[in-house]
């Protein structure tokens, strides 16, 4: 039996998704974050954006270049996302209309921002498919925008729904949405990581994604240039609050964030060494260096070298038999 069947049998395998996640409104940004992706590999997803990206009045052009951009051969990893307008936005529907038919095969999932609940997402998980099901055979994957207080209430409701990929913290609509109960600073570093409210939210969302398998999302660091900053924060979402995945907002943000968020080597060579040895008994409990193992953190071990799959990263041969 593969790994993966001895140590899950029953239990739902983690979604894995590429540790950052940049996003490019105007027409500009889209070309160069493509050009840069076809340079690095698939280690990062775009997501296009026709929510803030487009031009008042110009909501249908943009819902077209973005799709076009999609199905067009410079996209060669099919790993480009759109987020689409909210769902009570009258371009809701204009967009997954406009964008099925011409990028559906090509789509890696479709953001959902400003929701209010499961519900509100049911419905459009609804109206996505009614629109995709005559382009495409597997059914989209959608990524949630947490960034109101009803949509955090209901988080565990909303990462349970089979079709939700990802959640991502809106940290800034959040902070907005108390007027001014939570100061500014709790929009960046160091207050993001120590304000109650907003960490609170951000352990939620975390929570609700580990509970059923989903990726969590870090938001964005709003230090454009500084990217010490910028993988401070990364490496504080994964080691604090559990995030393996986080916005880019800039290009510059992008390596820092995958090298803060992707296995170590040492890390790596720890798994492939205790997996090899659990391996060798069957999957039966072994000791590993003066400490005990089981298939509990065989699992961990084991997802550790997936990511580090999902991140490119040359594993030796050794660890490919094991994934």
């Amino acid at each position: 039996m593969h790994p993966s069947q001895v140590l899950f049998q029953d239990q739902q395998q983690p979604v894995l998704l590429p540790v950052c996640d940049h996003y490019a409104g105007s027409e500009k940004l889209m070309h160069k974050s493509i050009s840069l992706q076809n340079d690095l590999g698939p280690v990062f997803d775009i997501t296009f954006d026709c929510e803030d990206g487009a031009a008042a009045g110009n909501e249908a052009a943009h819902a077209r270049l973005v799709a076009a951009l999609i199905a067009s051969e410079q996209n060669q990893f099919q790993r480009i996302g759109v987020r689409v307008h909210d769902v009570d936005s009258p371009y809701f529907e204009q967009d997954i209309a406009l964008i099925a038919p011409i990028a559906a095969d090509k789509l890696a999932y479709l953001v959902l921002p400003k929701v209010s609940d499961a519900g509100q997402v049911r419905q459009a998980i609804d109206s996505i498919n009614q629109h995709f099901a005559s382009y495409r055979s597997e059914p989209v994957p959608v990524h949630v925008l947490i960034e109101t207080h009803d949509a955090l209430a209901q988080a565990h409701q909303i990462a349970a729904l089979s079709q939700v990929a990802c959640l991502s913290f809106g940290i800034m609509d959040f902070v907005s949405a108390h007027y001014g109960a939570i100061p500014s600073t709790a929009m960046r570093s160091p207050g993001q990581f120590t304000h109650p409210l907003v960490m609170r939210a951000k352990l939620e969302i975390a929570a609700a994604c580990h509970r059923f398998g989903k990726v969590a999302s870090h938001n964005v660091t709003t230090e454009i240039k500084d990217t010490a900053i910028v993988a401070g924060d990364a490496t504080r979402a994964i080691m604090e609050c559990g995030y393996t995945r986080m916005w880019s907002i800039h290009p510059d943000q992008i390596k820092p964030i995958i090298k803060a968020l992707t296995p170590r080597s040492a890390e790596i060579n720890e798994a492939i060494s205790i997996l090899s040895a659990a391996q060798q008994k069957e999957w039966g409990p072994i000791q590993f260096n003066g400490r005990l193992h089981d298939r509990a953190s065989y699992r961990y071990y084991w997802t550790l070298l997936k990511r580090a799959q999902q991140s490119q990263i040359a594993l030796p041969e050794q660890g490919h038999a094991l994934i």
